[in-house]
C-alpha cells in the first residue's frame, strides 16, 4: 500500500478532481508500463513471518537494500520504504515487501527490473537469514502470528476494516498480488480499457490462481486471495457496474470516489483518523475532526489509493486481479495486459469478446472463479475457453507492438507460462495442490524450500 502522495495544492471545486484524473491522458508514444508485486518474507530458521525489528527483520532488510542506491523513506523513526529512479519499495501491513516498478517502455525492461530487484533482495535476505515467497495468501501463518508494521495508516485501517467486512484484516496481513499500471490516450480510451479490464479480471484471476492453502491445509479455493476481496468492504471494492453504463467517464468515477469513505487525512507527519467519512464531506468542510484543514489534491491522491476495485483508476489504470506468484508470473501479468490493451486491434478484439456479457455474468465470474479457476463453467464452455482466446489476443497484440529485446524479436515469450496453463488446464494453485497431496505428503512447510525466490 502506498506511501503519502504528492498530488498538489488546494481543491477549489469538483472540477479540480476531474482534472486530476484527466491529467493522466498521454499520447500513445508516451505510454509506459509499471509493474508491482508483493512477496512474503520469512525466517529461514523456522519459516515464521519477518518481524519489523531484529536481525532477521524488515528494518534490516530495507536498510540492507540501501547499498544498491535506494533512498530510505521514513515515518518518524521508522524506515517504511525506499525510492530510486521512479521506482519504490514499500511495506505492506504484515511485512509483505512490494516493488512498485518505474514506468518503463517494454516488458523486457520491466523483467530486467524485476530480476535486479529480486537479486538484490536475495543478497540481503541471505545475510539476515531470511527468504521470500511469491503466493497469493500465506500458506500456514495464522492471522495473529503476522506482525504489524509501524505505519500510521495501518493502525487506522486495522480499527476500521472489521466494521465493513469479515476478511479485511486477512486482506491486509495475509495476501500478496502482482499488478500492472497502464496509460491511456483519452477519456474514451480509458473507458474502453477499464471496461475490458473489469470484464476480464476474473480470467486473469483464473490464469494466475496461486493461493490454495490456509493455515497449512487446502482451503477449497484456487485463488483464496480473490475470495477474500469479496468480503473486505463493499464501499470500495468490486466490479464497478456503473462503469458499463452510458456516459461513464472521469466525472462519474469522481462521483463514485467522493462517496467512498476515507480512512485518514495526512498532515504534518501524522495520520488523522476520519475512517467512515466520505471524501465529499471533507470537500464540503463538514468533518469536525478536520476543522480548519483545507482539502488538497494530495489528500485526493491519498484517497484514491484507498479504493480497491478490480481495476482502479488514478492517473493510470491498475489491473488488480492476480495472485502473487513465481518469477514468470511477474513478467506474464504485464505481458497479458499490455498485449490486450496497448494494441488497438487486440483491444477491439477483447472488447468484442466481452461486449455482450451481462452484469450478472460478470458478477458470476467474479464469484465462481476464485474456487474453480479455469474449470468455471461459462456459457457453452468454461473459463479455460475464454482464457485461451484472451491469451491469443494478447500474443497478437504483443506481436503487433514488435518491441525487440536483447534476444527476442518481441515480447511474446513472456506469455509462455500462460500458454502452458491454458493448454494444460492446470493453474499454479493446482500444481501446488498436486505436490501437497503427492511429494510433500501433506506438509505445506515444503513450500518455503521449493517455491521461494
Amino acid at each position: 500500500m502506498s506511501i503519502p502522495q504528492a498530488g498538489g495544492g488546494p481543491i477549489h471545486s469538483r472540477h479540480d478532481l476531474v482534472a486530476f484524473l484527466e491529467a493522466g491522458v498521454k499520447p500513445q508514444a508516451a505510454w509506459r508500463i509499471g509493474t508491482e508485486h508483493e512477496k512474503f518474507g520469512f525466517r529461514l530458521a523456522d519459516h515464521a513471518p519477518l518481524p519489523y525489528d531484529g536481525p532477521s527483520g524488515i528494518r534490516a532488510m530495507l536498510e540492507g537494500l540501501t547499498r544498491f542506491g535506494w533512498q530510505p523513506i521514513t515515518e518518524g523513526s521508522h524506515i517504511i520504504g525506499l525510492s530510486q529512479n521512479g521506482a519504490s519499495v514499500s511495506l505492506e501491513p504484515g511485512g509483505q515487501l512490494e516493488l512498485s516498478g518505474a514506468p518503463l517502455e517494454t516488458i523486457h525492461e520491466t523483467c530486467r527490473e524485476v530480476n535486479a530487484h529480486l537479486d538484490q533482495v536475495a543478497v540481503v535476505a541471505r545475510e539476515i537469514g531470511a527468504g521470500f515467497l511469491g503466493l497469493g495468501f500465506t500458506p500456514n501463518w495464522r492471522l495473529d502470528e503476522v506482525p504489524v508494521m509501524p505505519k500510521g495508516r495501518y493502525a487506522i485501517m486495522r480499527r476500521y476494516m472489521p466494521t465493513r467486512g469479515k476478511l479485511g484484516l486477512d486482506m491486509m496481513f495475509r495476501t500478496c498480488t502482482v499488478q500492472v499500471n497502464l496509460d491511456f490516450s483519452s477519456e474514451a480510451d480509458m473507458v474502453a480499457m477499464l471496461r475490458v479490464g473489469l470484464a476480464l479480471q476474473p480470467i486473469a484471476t483464473a490464469l494466475f490462481a496461486n493461493s490454495p492453502f490456509t493455515e497449512g491445509k487446502p482451503n477449497g479455493y484456487l485463488s483464496y486471495r480473490s475470495r477474500i476481496w469479496e468480503d473486505v468492504d463493499p464501499d470500495r471494492t468490486g466490479m464497478l457496474p456503473f462503469a458499463f453504463e452510458d456516459g461513464f467517464g472521469f466525472e462519474r468515477y469522481v462521483d463514485y470516489a467522493l462517496d467512498v469513505p476515507m480512512y485518514f487525512v495526512y498532515r504534518d507527519g501524522r495520520y488523522i483518523d476520519v475512517a467512515g467519512t466520505p471524501f465529499r464531506k471533507f470537500l464540503e468542510r463538514d468533518v469536525p475532526a478536520l476543522k480548519g484543514i483545507e482539502p488538497t489534491l494530495s489528500d485526493w491522491a491519498d484517497h484514491l489509493t484507498t479504493i480497491f476495485p478490480e481495476v482502479r483508476l488514478k492517473k493510470f489504470l491498475e489491473m488488480r486481479g492476480a495472485d502473487g506468484g513465481p518469477w514468470k508470473s511477474l513478467c506474464a501479468l504485464p505481458a497479458l495486459w499490455v498485449g490486450l490493451l496497448y494494441d488497438k486491434s487486440a483491444l477491439a478484439g477483447a472488447h468484442a469478446l466481452v461486449a455482450d456479457w451481462t452484469e450478472e455474468e460478470r458478477q458470476y465470474l467474479r464469484r465462481e472463479v476464485p474456487r474453480h479457476a479455469l474449470a468455471t463453467p461459462f456459457r457453452k464452455g468454461t473459463v479455460r475457453d475464454v482464457a485461451r482466446e484472451v491469451v491469443g489476443l494478447a500474443r497478437a497484440g504483443l506481436k503487433a507492438r514488435a518491441r525487440r529485446g536483447s534476444v527476442d524479436a518481441d515480447e511474446t515469450p513472456f506469455l509462455g507460462s500462460l500458454f502452458d496453463t491454458v493448454e494444460s488446464g492446470v493453474t499454479p494453485a493446482e500444481r501446488l495442490l498436486e505436490r501437497y497431496h503427492g511429494a510433500w505428503q501433506g506438509d505445506v512447510a515444503r513450500i518455503f524450500a521449493e517455491c521461494a525466490y
